[in-house]
C-alpha cells in the first residue's frame, strides 16, 4: 500500500522522481485545460477524444505517485498537491456527466471527492500543518478548500445525498468565517455570494414536499400504465428521449453557481432513479495487490477505476442527454438547439425546457413577424435591453423538423398556445407542454 510518509528512495533518486512527476502534472493539466475549455454541449468524436487522452494522462499521474510516493515525499511532496490531482480527476468525471448524463461518471466524481474529505487533502490539521496562533493557514490552499466544497456540494445535491449536502454546507459556512478571522484584510465577498447561495438554495429545496422522487422510479412509474400513451406516439414510429436542453432566466432566482433551482428540478425528472445498490459508494478501495484499503485511512490511495467501471445498473435505460444554460442570449438558445439538432439520431426525441419571464419590455425591435401580437414571447434578458431579447414561438418553429417535446414554464406561456393548438393538427411529433411559471415554488 502506498505511503505518506517520507524517507527512501536516496536523494538523487527522489529528486528524478519529482522532477519526473511534476513533468507529468504539466502534461495532464494542458490536458485538462483544453477539455474545461470545450463547449458543454458538443459531443462530436473530437470530446470524447480529448477525454480519452486527459484520462489516461491522469492515470498515469496518479499511479506515478503511488508507486513512488516515499521519494516524492522526500522531495517534497504535500498532501495538497495529491489533493489537487484527485480533485481534477473528480471535476474530469463530474463534467463527463454533465456531458453524457451517464450516472456512473457523477458516482466517480462523489468516489473521490468524498475521499479527498475523508482524508483532509487541502486541511491544515489533518495535514499535520496546523499553524501556530501567530501564524495563518495558507490563502491559496485555502481558496483551493473553499471551491473543493463548493463542487462537492453540486456532486452530493444532484445525487441527493442530503446527509452529505448538510455536512457539507456546515463546514463551507465554518470554512468560511474561519477564513474571515484569520484574514480580516481579505474582503471574500464571491465566498460570501456562494455561501448564500448555498443557504437560501437550500432552503428553497427543503421547503419543496412530494411524496415520491423526482428521477423516474420503476416503482413509482409502471410501463403498462403509459403503453396506450406510448403506443399513440409511436403510431408512426418509435422514438425515445434522447437530448434535454434545460434554461432559466428570470430575475432574483434562485440558484447556486449556474444551476437554477428550476433547471436542478427539471435535471432531476430527467434521471432514472438507481433500482438496486448500484448506487452505494464502497467503503473499502481494492489495492494494487488485489486486497482491501480502508479508504478512511492516511494513505493517498484511490482506484482510479473505481470510479469509472462496474457501476452502470443493467436494469435501467440510459439517462437522455442534458445540456443546461444559463442566463442565454437568444442567439447563444438557438445556437446551442441547432448543435444539438444536428446531431440528434432519427428516433431521437429533444425536450426543450424554458423558464422565463414573459413580462418585460414591450418594444417591437427584433420582433421576427409584425403581425403577431406583442405579447406573445417569453423575455429573456435584464431590463432594458429591448426586444432583441424576446423569445418568440416562431423563433422555434425551424426545430420542429424532428421529434420535439417543448415546456413552457412562464407567467405567459399562453404566448405558445396557438403554436400549440397549430402544431398539434400539422406535426403530430411536436409535443407542447404550458406552466404557468413558478411551477416548483
Amino acid at each position: 500500500m502506498a505511503d505518506d510518509g517520507g524517507g527512501g528512495g536516496g536523494g538523487g533518486g527522489a529528486a528524478e522522481a519529482y522532477r519526473s512527476y511534476k513533468a507529468l502534472v504539466e502534461s495532464a493539466d494542458r490536458k485538462f485545460a483544453r477539455v474545461r475549455d470545450l463547449p458543454p454541449y458538443g459531443r462530436g468524436a473530437h470530446h470524447l477524444l480529448y477525454y480519452r487522452k486527459v484520462f489516461k494522462a491522469y492515470t498515469r499521474l496518479w499511479r506515478f505517485q503511488q508507486e513512488r510516493r516515499r521519494e516524492l515525499v522526500a522531495a517534497g511532496l504535500r498532501r495538497w498537491e495529491i489533493g489537487e490531482i484527485a480533485s481534477r480527476i473528480g471535476q474530469l468525471y463530474y463534467g463527463q456527466y454533465m456531458r453524457t448524463s451517464e450516472a456512473r461518471f457523477l458516482l466517480g466524481a462523489y468516489v473521490f471527492y468524498e475521499a479527498i474529505l475523508n482524508r483532509g487533502y487541502f486541511d491544515a490539521a489533518a495535514r499535520g500543518e496546523t499553524p501556530s496562533p501567530r501564524q495563518r493557514p495558507d490563502l491559496g490552499l485555502r481558496y483551493k478548500e473553499l471551491r473543493f466544497h463548493a463542487r462537492f456540494l453540486i456532486v452530493a445535491m444532484l445525487l441527493n445525498r442530503a446527509e452529505a449536502v448538510r455536512h457539507l454546507a456546515e463546514r463551507f459556512r465554518a470554512l468560511l468565517e474561519e477564513s474571515k478571522a484569520a484574514y480580516p484584510e481579505t474582503n471574500f465577498k464571491e465566498w460570501k455570494q456562494v455561501l448564500q447561495e448555498i443557504t437560501r438554495f437550500l432552503k428553497a429545496d427543503r421547503a419543496f414536499t412530494n411524496s415520491r422522487p423526482l428521477r423516474y422510479n420503476v416503482l413509482f412509474d409502471s410501463h403498462p400504465s403509459s403503453l396506450p400513451y406510448i403506443a399513440r406516439l409511436h403510431s408512426r414510429r418509435v422514438l425515445r428521449l434522447q437530448d434535454a436542453l434545460l434554461t432559466s432566466y428570470r430575475r432574483n432566482e434562485v440558484k447556486f453557481t449556474e444551476l437554477t433551482l428550476d433547471t436542478f428540478r427539471m435535471l432531476q425528472c430527467l434521471e432514472w432513479e438507481p433500482s438496486g445498490s448500484f448506487c452505494q459508494t464502497p467503503t473499502k478501495e481494492t489495492a494494487e495487490n488485489g486486497g482491501f484499503t480502508d479508504e478512511s485511512g492516511a494513505s493517498g490511495l484511490i482506484d482510479i477505476n473505481l470510479a469509472a467501471a462496474d457501476m452502470t445498473d443493467p436494469n435501467l435505460p440510459s439517462n437522455p442527454r442534458k445540456a443546461i444554460i444559463y442566463h442565454p442570449s437568444i442567439s447563444h438558445l438557438i445556437a446551442v438547439i441547432a448543435t444539438i439538432c444536428e446531431e440528434l439520431s432519427s428516433d431521437g426525441v429533444l425536450l426543450i425546457y424554458i423558464s422565463a419571464s414573459g413580462k418585460a419590455d414591450h418594444s417591437l425591435g427584433g420582433k421576427p413577424n409584425t403581425n403577431v401580437s406583442s405579447e406573445s414571447y417569453l423575455y429573456l434578458g435584464s431590463r432594458g435591453n429591448g426586444g432583441l431579447n424576446n423569445l418568440y414561438p416562431e423563433d422555434l418553429i425551424p426545430f420542429t423538423r424532428s421529434p420535439l417535446f417543448l415546456i413552457i414554464d412562464s407567467d405567459n406561456s399562453q404566448a405558445f398556445k396557438a403554436e400549440e393548438e397549430a402544431q398539434a393538427i400539422n406535426n403530430p411529433l411536436l409535443h407542447i407542454v404550458l406552466l404557468p411559471g413558478h411551477t416548483w415554488c
